[in-house]
């Protein structure tokens, strides 16, 4: 018999996958900036948010964007998502990157790729391109999905994008396009658009190139919000690996553009990896941070800490026994549906295999989930084979009250670093 048996959950019943034509009345501007203690920056946020006109009569709200995991190529997919919102109701959640081009050309079959369930917002579509004709009709057609927010991709290093795509990160270096191509995506669209791009590229590494980017992009679209992963990007063929190691994380320039920008909103993104440090940035200032592997390699240690540490919310008291009984109904529910055996057991459970991280039974539940991966059909016979590994105690154990540890002084003399003030020349930075 599976483990579950006998456990009522404390939350809402899972809705199917197949509920995927969502209508969303809960959306809210988003270009302001917040305010950071934990007392009060939710209150301060409904404050100053200006709710749309056509979405006022009976809206509950979604919390601000405090805190959001980072759109990750083949981690950020349905199935990652649905675990993420089991263990936290507020984080934002970012699909991963899709190709206008994908969207444009597979109009047969987006369910598979825009497709998600109604637990799942408050999310973001993160889209990539380089033809305004693909990023308008791409846009257009996910209208549909009824996403919280488009985000467009000026940040992907990857050789894949930036180099044969001719997007990602390399459109840093032309910022009109940039500008052009977020005019073109807010026309196609009735929610807020961002940018997420990094601080520079190559030998365009300086703050006051990085602010001519921001000024242009802005000052050409209605692009008020930027995620900045606070790194440059190194185009000369390293690893996206690489490029989150090797060059050096400068959080300086993020902190100087809210002093420089006070009229757009900022989310800075790299090398935060707790809620502990992510409250660090929002004790200095920033509007948002958006955490990455460190929410995907430890979900229950990150995301399980996300709604009371930063949101300030109570514990919701789940624990993982709950959790996983619902991500059986979800699993369950979704099995094969692409047919051709997609999704399969392995490729529905991969984002289950960090939710015991540094538990005991991890190791031996990892292996017992390899050799399932081989024969087990659905997820409830995975899971019957499979949790014996892990002891009641774990399975049964609430999101604990005390946050994990991290660098509480990450960004404790930032403001001691920040570079000169950006001047902007006006004419030459638009149409240089």
């Amino acid at each position: 018999m599976v483990k579950f048996s006998a456990y009522s959950l404390m939350i809402s019943s899972f809705t199917p996958f197949h509920s995927i034509i969502l209508k969303n009345p809960r959306r809210f501007s988003r270009n302001i900036p917040f305010n950071h203690s934990t007392k009060s920056r939710v209150t301060s946020y409904y404050q100053n948010v200006q709710l749309h006109t056509e979405d006022v009569m009976g809206a509950s709200c979604y919390l601000p964007p405090l805190f959001s995991v980072a759109p990750m190529m083949e981690w950020t997919d349905n199935h990652y998502r649905t675990l993420a919102r089991l263990i936290s109701k507020h984080a934002w959640l970012y699909t991963e990157m899709l190709a206008a081009e994908t969207i444009v050309y597979q109009q047969g079959n987006l369910d598979k790729f825009l497709g998600y369930s109604a637990e799942q917002h408050p999310i973001v579509l993160q889209i990539g391109g380089s033809k305004l004709e693909n990023l308008a009709k791409a846009t257009e057609l996910a209208n549909a999905y009824n996403y919280d927010e488009i985000n467009f991709n000026c940040g992907c290093p990857s050789p894949k994008v930036a180099g044969h795509g001719c997007f990602g990160v390399r459109l840093m270096l032309d910022p009109k396009f940039v500008g052009e191509a977020m005019s073109v995506i807010a026309a196609n669209t009735n929610v807020p658009v961002s940018v997420k791009c990094r601080i520079g590229v190559d030998d365009h590494d300086s703050y006051n190139e990085l602010c001519d980017f921001i000024y242009k992009v802005s000052s050409l679209s209605p692009t008020r919000h930027f995620i900045i992963h606070s790194r440059k990007a190194l185009l000369n063929g390293i690893s996206p690996a690489d490029n989150r190691r090797i060059p050096p994380l400068k959080y300086e320039f993020y902190y100087a553009l809210l002093r420089d920008f006070p009229d757009l909103t900022f989310t800075i993104n790299g090398g935060i990896n707790s809620v502990v440090e992510a409250n660090a940035a929002l004790r200095e200032g920033a509007h948002g941070v958006m955490v990455g592997r460190a929410a995907y390699h430890y979900p229950w240690q990150t995301l399980g800490h996300v709604d009371t540490a930063i949101y300030g919310a109570p514990s919701s008291g789940i624990t993982r026994r709950e959790i996983l009984q619902r991500y059986q109904e979800y699993g369950d529910s979704v099995l094969g549906k692409d047919g051709n055996n997609r999704p399969n057991i392995r490729e529905v459970a991969k984002p289950l295999l960090n939710l015991f991280y540094s538990e005991p039974g991890n190791g031996l539940w990892k292996r017992k989930a390899d050799s399932a991966f081989m024969h087990c059909k659905t997820m409830e016979s995975f899971f019957e084979e499979t949790l014996v590994a892990i002891p009641d105690s774990v399975l049964d154990a609430p999101i604990a009250g005390g946050v994990p540890s991290g660098r509480e002084d990450l960004f404790a003399n930032v403001h001691d670093l920040l570079p000169p003030q950006y001047h902007a020349r006006e004419e030459e930075a638009l149409y240089a």
